[in-house]
């Protein structure tokens, strides 16, 4: 009768496997796009161990080239930042702008995931999501965290007109590139 004692191990190292493979796409999707840092300031100082901070961040978006966004979030410091396993908290700002001419280097859908950082451990996620509003012409960029248990409604939103660069004047139509 060794059978019910070996269902609830192999439960287990199933549940192993799947942590370890969500922590490992999880780490491939981060390396996808690395952040720029920008730079960081102390909101909270502490005493021989790392201070809270808000940091600023610049990417730019890997389909619409001519897009860069910018956002903040905070950052924990004391023990537990100081090693990694602080949950960070949701309070993202985010603001995007066109930075030379727009292009779009393939189609996407609404809601496609320009950014997706982890925020804890294992069960929270930033996202920066875009979209397009055909009726005006405008790239709209939305930053939201979202927590596997219970969601988190704090979020963020950006938007970037399309508008002539230069001397060429010719302006994509961003609802052309919607699949």
């Amino acid at each position: 009768m060794t059978l019910p004692t070996s269902i609830p191990l192999r439960g287990a190292l199933a549940f192993a496997g799947a942590l370890a493979l969500s922590l490992a796409v999880t780490c491939a999707d981060a390396a996808s796009q690395e952040p720029d840092p920008i730079f960081k300031k102390s909101t909270v100082w502490k005493f021989m161990t790392p201070d809270d901070k808000l940091a600023v961040y610049g990417i730019d978006d890997p389909v619409v080239a001519g897009v860069a966004c910018h956002y903040t979030v905070p950052e924990k410091g004391g023990v537990k930042g100081m090693v990694g396993i602080a949950e960070e908290v949701s309070d993202i700002s985010l603001a995007c702008r066109q930075v030379g001419p727009i292009s779009f280097k393939e189609k996407f859908e609404q809601g496609d995931v320009v950014f997706r950082q982890s925020r804890s451990l294992f069960f929270k996620k930033m996202q920066i999501v875009r979209g397009c509003d055909a009726k005006r012409n405008v790239l709209v960029y939305l930053v939201y965290s979202d927590k596997l248990i219970e969601g988190s409604p704090k979020n963020s939103t950006s938007t970037v007109p399309i508008m002539p660069w230069g001397a060429s004047g010719e302006v994509p139509r961003c609802a052309d590139f919607v699949k």
